[in-house]
């Protein structure tokens, strides 16, 4: 937030100690007055025309990560610009059996199945979802453009746009 002066930043999670902690790290920062934290889930926090919503290595924890997309859809400003960064992996099985992507497959079965299912929703991806999979839940969600902006061994950061 101290790099871009002249931008407000909304920050939501569902454990309000998540919020508590960016509040109080906020007011370290000098940037309290500029960025606001709240409890909310990713499918009903506040419109405010965003111009940028950032997911950071959650939307495959959600039980429903097209209606988190959708909510995003609906929130984002006329040109605004979705950022996921998820976990990297390919999209067939079989092209992910480098020690990351076998350290992914068992957190993702123990971990993040496992809470999206959690979640009561229809669609479970996982930490290893690949980009093709991540692509359809972002049609699925409304948003027309999906890129790969960029890839590491570890992560897929995509451009999402309406």
């Amino acid at each position: 937030a101290r790099a871009f002066p002249q931008s407000r930043f909304f920050g939501f999670d569902v454990p309000p100690a998540s919020g508590q902690g960016a509040r109080r790290n906020g007011t370290e920062a000098g940037v309290a007055d500029r960025a606001t934290f709240a409890v909310a889930r990713a499918v009903d926090y506040p419109d405010e025309q965003y111009g940028l919503i950032c997911f950071f290595d959650s939307l495959h924890d959600m039980g429903d990560p097209v209606a988190a997309l959708r909510h995003a859809a609906e929130v984002l400003a006329p040109g605004g610009t979705v950022l996921l960064i998820e976990p990297f992996a390919n999209d067939r099985v079989e092209d992910n059996f480098s020690v990351a992507g076998q350290l992914y497959y068992a957190a993702s079965t123990t971990i993040c199945v496992a809470h999206a299912i959690s979640e009561g929703g229809p669609y479970a991806l996982g930490a290893q979802a690949g980009e093709a999979r991540l692509a359809e839940v972002a049609r699925k969600a409304g948003f027309s453009h999906f890129r790969r902006a960029a890839a590491t061994p570890f992560n897929l950061i995509l451009e999402l746009r309406r």
